[in-house]
């Protein structure tokens, strides 16, 4: 569905490396029901879900014996086909969003244009976070191969920095606490917007 009463979308994605079952309310209450078997990827999800108000179903599986890498990306690509089927032709949305999120000693920043024109800017994470593991198998480097998914399959341009931080796992958990804020703001529906907010009158 794309109405502007129900920005809901539903999608599966199968291949020989994983199954992926996906469904979004864009205008829920954050409620989040999240299985990926990436227990680590499954909490950044919830975080996700609850801070930019979306309601979010995920049942996945793949070949995470091999890697984590594999079920991370056809999820974040799963994710960002639903969320450009739900937001419809963004009539009425703000369309831009910007937040600042602290978790302790970590210190991240993402601003959201829901523009059409796929742009992921990732920058600031700390030498070594790209190799580190968190939570058993989860590597810092799905972080940003997660937000690339997304960005390119949702058409968001998205600019994510890290601004401080020592834990990685801090560090990756305010990472998406962020962008999931500036998207909450960038997909809120704006009252004074009439139609398309852009001067080309698509997005």
């Amino acid at each position: 569905m794309t109405s502007r009463d129900a920005r809901t979308a539903s999608r599966t994605r199968t291949t020989s490396e994983s199954t992926v079952e996906l469904e979004l309310n864009l205008d829920g209450t954050g409620v989040g029901r999240i299985d990926t078997t990436v227990p680590f990827f499954d909490h950044l999800l919830t975080a996700f879900a609850k801070h930019s108000l979306t309601d979010l179903t995920v049942r996945a599986s793949g070949d995470t014996d091999i890697d984590a890498h594999h079920t991370v990306e056809d999820v974040s690509i799963v994710l960002g086909d639903a969320i450009r089927e739900a937001l419809g032709d963004k009539s009425g949305i703000s369309r831009y969003g910007d937040a600042l999120v602290p978790l302790d000693e970590a210190l991240a920043q993402a601003v959201v244009d829901i523009s059409g024109r796929p742009y992921l800017v990732h920058d600031g994470e700390p030498d070594g976070f790209a190799l580190h593991l968190i939570g058993g198998h989860f590597t810092g480097s799905l972080v940003r191969h997660s937000f690339e998914a997304i960005t390119f399959h949702a058409g968001l341009t998205t600019h994510v920095r890290v601004l401080g931080g020592r834990d990685p796992h801090h560090i990756a958990e305010a990472e998406f606490k962020a962008f999931a804020r500036a998207f909450r703001q960038a997909k809120a529906h704006d009252e004074s917007v009439v139609g398309i907010p852009s001067t080309k009158g698509a997005l």
